[in-house]
């Protein structure tokens, strides 16, 4: 048992960190996304103003 709660005190730090910035990460990657889906749109609108 003693074994157990050492690993988990141990690795635990580093997952918790990791979770962490996987989360921001996500919302990061999400805006670019819809930027890049949006992109041909844009572009299009771009085109025709001139």
């Amino acid at each position: 048992m003693e074994q157990w709660l050492a690993v988990i005190s141990e690795v635990g730090f580093p997952i918790v960190v990791t979770l962490y910035l996987l989360n921001r990460i996500e919302s990061k990657l999400d805006a670019l996304n819809h930027s890049i889906q949006m992109l041909p749109t844009q572009l299009k609108v771009s085109r025709e103003s001139y």
